[in-house]
């Protein structure tokens, strides 16, 4: 159900920059133009001038003097060339410039704009690109003949390439501008030798040598600059003398703790620092940071909240060897909500509703935001991932909501679970955990925020206690008893190895006892992910009845109809669908087919001579509905079980993928893949209705990945109909198919029509998968046994 990469995103320019160099090509090639300057520097570039939409009427270079004393730039030029091009045209300069002062050079005037500049220092006539282009600061006033490999050898003492296009940057090209915006640098002219780091793009502000220098950045404290907020309310503004201690670092930065903090537990006391590369400071540091206060959306994406930063930073070191400040969370510290993650926002959590750790988990994390903390006697929810995070709850669960049978922590409608708290290995290895798995004593991290989840980065790997989790095996029943399993096999095609093919058999053969029905979900064609045209899956279905004839099963058959290519989601080139296996040796159970079914045709329900019938076995139910587009269509099958008919309804409904984490910006999340589930509910519960229709005790059952809760409004539609959805009788601490980021929670169903219900039954969900971080699916199969007249 889920994405992603490990890494901290780079801007889209650097990203391109950095793959067209990672290709040979040398005339992208990113290249710094020399050392970080100590003095005058490219401060802003502006090639929008006299364009569409434009106030200014022309171009305009600004430098800018960072350094203690004065610079002549009397033998100087700048210089530019278009993005791609390897001439350059030069505008030559006079005088000097003197510190903490800007230098303004006017270029071309455009047709167009209202307002001239200030009065330039000095004035050239070369008309530079509104959205991608290069600058360079040169201590010659020759034109250069480098080309697009230019450097302190051919005099350039600084250079900024904006535009992803552009052919010469340092690092990574600034962004790509417009007729209405400006690259420019921070207010203090912070040069790291990385243009996409060092300048922002907003609205032009050319300043010349006779512009006032603003008044110092003010001293603020790290809890002002977090706020009792989701966003720093001094956002974009530099901040001086930042006071904290060094408690973890990265490659692209390091965090810190004020070591002094306020005492209100709403402002966060831990803030990261952005280098954009390899720190030169130490944990246990105590430093004093300077810089620009940022807010940082991880991989740009607005389902994310924002992470505040100080970015540009300068860094002076105090002291070493510091006690590192840490904030217990859990029991005897910082509790978490149980309940709520947020009740008062009324879309962006950003920007709407109260503030207030004390009951929304959201709020809360926030107000931990930065910091260094430490988690004790941890208990895990839900297995390690393939990235590296498990779900764990403080002390032991102590307190938490209501807990699985099985140590996990049960999703309910009223109940997101926000206690729990996920460990991430960015910066230290996690071990492999499953459900209920432990880790004693304490573990230290700092709380950061990706992918729709706040994680604490463990600074240290901690050590697990494997607590000897157990696969379940169902119980056996007895033959008048029909049994009818669903399974989700996540994928399965030809392609993956044999060992899948055998743990799926040994699970349907050991586990659920060789069930009579078994549903299955995600059968992909012959050639699995290979996007090739094929739509048949016999194949696949082959290689499974095979391992579990192999595991000491019974022999299976197979139905099965093959969708159009590429018309049911899932994998491109998968074709993924649902099907059935059903027992041949059993003589109480026979597969009714009916000719006729095909991809788009669909299945009807009639009465004959008094029996009931679908008009095709297997058929597709209503698979032209737009409910189905590029989703699994539902199918149903005869069979006959004791002389009785009995329809089947295999089901994988469309994901839950696209709609909002629960700790994203949007407030209340917002589940937009509910309205195709619900069509598609309808149309199920529609078919149901017309067997109902023909025949009131109907034995009916409709199974398989619903992609949807128990609770949900999407089963309430199948439940309208008189059918019985089997999750909804467990107990809670039962009631769960899938463990989602350490929520236990029903997407699996089984629900049988009223007159099977009256007969009696059995259910279980056999845990054997998703508490588990070594899995042959990540769904929980579950079986039923329905007594027979």
């Amino acid at each position: 159900m889920r994405r992603r990469t490990r890494t901290r995103t780079l801007p889209v320019a650097a990203a391109f920059a950095l793959l067209i160099s990672g290709l040979g090509t040398a005339t992208l090639a990113a290249s710094p133009a020399a050392a970080v300057s100590a003095d005058v520097v490219l401060s802003e570039i502006y090639g929008g001038g006299g364009n569409s939409g434009a106030t200014l009427t022309n171009d305009f270079i600004e430098l800018y003097n960072r350094g203690t004393t004065e610079v002549d730039i009397s033998t100087w030029s700048v210089q530019y060339g278009s993005a791609a091009g390897t001439t350059w045209q030069r505008t030559n300069l006079t005088g000097s410039i003197q510190p903490g002062r800007w230098y303004l050079v006017q270029e071309a005037q455009g047709t167009g704009g209202t307002t001239p500049l200030p009065t330039p220092d000095a004035t050239g006539t070369i008309p530079m690109s509104a959205t991608a282009g290069k600058v360079v600061l040169v201590t010659h006033q020759v034109t250069l003949t480098c080309g697009s490999t230019c450097g302190p050898a051919d005099g350039v003492y600084d250079l900024v390439g904006y535009g992803p296009t552009a052919n010469l940057f340092e690092t990574a090209p600034a962004p790509e501008l417009g007729n209405t915006t400006s690259a420019s640098r921070d207010a203090v002219g912070t040069d790291t030798d990385n243009n996409a780091v060092d300048f922002t793009e907003g609205a032009p502000n050319p300043q010349n040598s006779g512009s006032e220098p603003p008044p110092p950045p003010p001293v603020k404290t790290i809890n002002e600059v977090q706020d009792a907020a989701h966003r720093s309310p001094l956002e974009g503004l530099a901040v001086a003398d930042v006071h904290g201690v060094v408690t973890a670092e990265r490659n692209n930065g390091f965090w810190m703790q004020d070591p002094a903090p306020d005492a209100d537990p709403a402002t966060s006391d831990g803030l990261f620092v952005f280098t954009g590369s390899a720190p030169t400071v130490n944990v246990g540091d105590e430093v004093l940071v300077d810089g620009t206060v940022a807010e940082f959306r991880p991989g740009g994406d607005l389902d994310n909240l924002t992470t505040t930063e100080l970015t540009a930073p300068s860094v002076q070191v105090l002291a070493t060897g510091v006690a590192v400040p840490v904030t217990l969370v859990g029991p005897g510290g910082r509790i978490a909500p149980t309940m709520v993650i947020e009740d008062d926002a009324t879309g962006n959590v950003e920007t709407t509703g109260v503030f207030d750790p004390a009951t929304d988990g959201i709020d809360f994390y926030e107000s931990l935001e930065g910091m260094h903390l430490e988690v004790q006697n941890a208990v895990a929810t839900g297995p390690r991932s393939d990235f590296g995070e498990i779900p764990i709850l403080p002390a032991n669960g102590a307190g938490a909501g209501v807990r699985s049978n099985r140590g996990g922590i049960v999703l309910r409608s009223n109940d997101t679970n926000p206690e729990r708290i996920h460990l991430d290995d960015v910066l230290a290895a996690t071990p492999a955990m499953d459900v209920g798995d432990t880790i004693p004593g304490s573990l230290f991290g700092v709380l950061d925020y990706s992918f729709g989840n706040f994680k604490l980065l463990v600074t240290s790997a901690p050590t697990a206690q494997r607590n000897g989790l157990a696969r379940e095996i169902t119980s056996a029943g007895n033959h008048k008893e029909l049994k009818v399993a669903t399974f989700n096999v996540e994928n399965l095609s030809p392609s993956n190895p044999q060992a899948k093919f055998d743990e799926l058999a040994g699970i349907i053969v050991t586990n659920l006892r060789s069930p009579d029905i078994v549903v299955v979900e995600e059968i992909q064609d012959n050639t699995g992910p290979l996007n090739d045209g094929t739509v048949a899956a016999d194949e696949t279905f082959a290689d499974l009845i095979a391992a579990i004839s192999t595991a000491g099963g019974p022999t299976y058959d197979w139905r099965a109809i093959d969708p159009v290519n590429n018309a049911d989601g899932g994998q491109p080139g998968g074709n993924i669908r649902v099907g059935f296996l059903f027992r041949t040796d059993n003589p109480d159970l026979q597969f009714v087919d009916r000719p006729g079914g095909d991809a788009t045709t669909p299945v009807g329900v009639v009465k004959i001579a008094g029996q009931l019938q679908l008009t095709s076995s297997p058929g597709r139910i209503d698979p032209t509905n737009a409910a189905f587009n590029n989703s699994r269509k539902p199918l149903a099958a005869e069979f006959l079980f004791r002389g009785k008919t009995v329809i089947v309804v295999a089901n994988h409904w469309n994901s839950k993928g696209g709609d909002d984490p629960l700790f994203g910006r949007v407030q209340p999340p917002v589940a937009v893949t509910e309205t195709q589930r619900a069509g598609q509910a309808t149309a199920v519960a529609g078919f149901v209705e017309d067997v109902f229709a023909l025949q009131s005790n109907a034995n009916v059952v409709v199974a398989g990945d619903l992609n949807d809760f128990d609770y949900s409004a999407t089963v309430a539609i199948l439940t309208a109909t008189g059918m019985l959805d089997l999750p909804s009788t467990l107990p809670i601490a039962e009631r769960y198919t899938y463990d989602f980021e350490g929520n236990s929670q029903v997407l699996d169903h089984i629900l049988i029509s009223p007159a099977m219900a009256a007969r009696g039954f059995a259910y279980d969900v056999v845990h054997v998968n998703s508490e588990f971080a070594d899995q042959a699916s990540d769904h929980e199969p579950q079986v039923a046994r329905v007594k027979s007249k």
